[in-house]
């Protein structure tokens, strides 16, 4: 393992590199200018590469050239900060002999990979050895493996989100599913671009590895195709879970006005009696000492008619 310093500058540059063979992975995290700076002077890169490599706007990519490609590949990360999934940018460099990757060291697959490599001779041995297409496939796949665990999650939350809707907990459902879509829109936004520059990938690193890739890219696209796949159904079942969220809502705020609506029909009339025999007027009943109790009786022949009106309609 080596540490870069760039001419001039005695302060060690954020980099890394392994060299097994004839190839060498460079591994930058973090990078900044001086990095590229770096990159600059030793490698044949395009500027216009190496500024793509500190943007944060790029989307992802494979541009080709004479002596090399250039990749750029997204892959999600989740905040726990913000609780939202980003995108984390991995831009990559392949030669003949070489494998530069740039991020910002938070993806776990890459950076425990690079670590294997770097403490373990059968680690680098199994990576290194076909060549430095083999070695990027070795990465990409386990970035892209790494999404499915993401996706399992979001299955978890969907069931749980499932069981609160038709439960007491139905108040704080509607939370739930707005973050499980916001979840699968930031998803769907990484993985959509991923899927033609992953499908495409195989036939521009033939001329880096001696082995035939196609079968190994072929598991890895399926992969992303399954993750794609798990990502449209389940923007389905949210969709699904928000309609009957909505639905059981707007059920359970029509039972409450209903149950409103018939204390109001009763209370009414009750309501109109009593102020009738409040008034200082001559009424029916009101010299008898048992006056109070046909205000009473009154009150309950109304309520009674209003409840048979109700049920003969089947409204209660």
């Amino acid at each position: 393992m080596t540490v870069a310093k760039v001419k001039n500058e005695k302060q060690p540059l954020n980099l890394q590199s392994l060299t097994w063979g004839d190839l060498t992975w460079v591994n930058i995290e973090k990078p900044t200018e001086r990095e590229t700076e770096y990159l600059a002077q030793n490698y044949p890169f395009h500027p216009l590469d190496l500024d793509d490599c500190l943007s944060r706007i790029q989307r992802p990519k494979i541009d080709e050239y004479k002596d090399y490609l250039f990749l750029v590949f997204h892959f999600p990360v989740f905040k726990k900060e913000t609780g939202v999934t980003i995108p984390s940018q991995v831009s990559v460099f392949i030669g003949k002999k070489y494998l530069i990757t740039l991020h910002k060291g938070e993806l776990k697959p890459l950076v425990k990979l690079f670590k294997e490599c770097q403490i373990d001779e059968e680690s680098r041995q199994e990576n290194f050895s076909q060549g430095p297409g083999y070695l990027l496939y070795r990465i990409v796949d386990r970035l892209v493996d790494y999404c499915l665990p993401i996706l399992n999650k979001i299955g978890d939350n969907i069931e749980t989100v499932e069981d609160n809707i038709f439960s007491s907990e139905m108040p704080k459902a509607i939370k739930e599913i707005s973050i499980l879509r916001r979840d699968v829109i930031s998803l769907r936004r990484i993985i959509w671009p991923m899927r033609t520059v992953i499908s495409g990938l195989e036939p521009r690193l033939r001329r880096f590895t001696e082995m035939d890739m196609a079968v190994y890219f072929g598991d890895m696209v399926d992969h992303v195709d399954k993750i794609w796949d798990g990502l449209d159904e389940y923007k389905e079942i949210i969709e699904g879970l928000n309609d009957t969220h909505d639905s059981l809502a707007t059920n359970r705020t029509n039972e409450v006005i209903r149950m409103l609506t018939i204390i109001a029909i009763i209370l009414l009339p009750i309501t109109v009696v009593a102020s009738i025999y409040g008034m200082n007027i001559p009424l029916p009943f009101q010299e008898s000492s048992y006056s109070l109790l046909y205000v009473f009786l009154i009150m309950l022949v109304i309520i009674g008619g209003i409840l048979s009106f109700l049920h003969r309609k089947h409204w209660i």
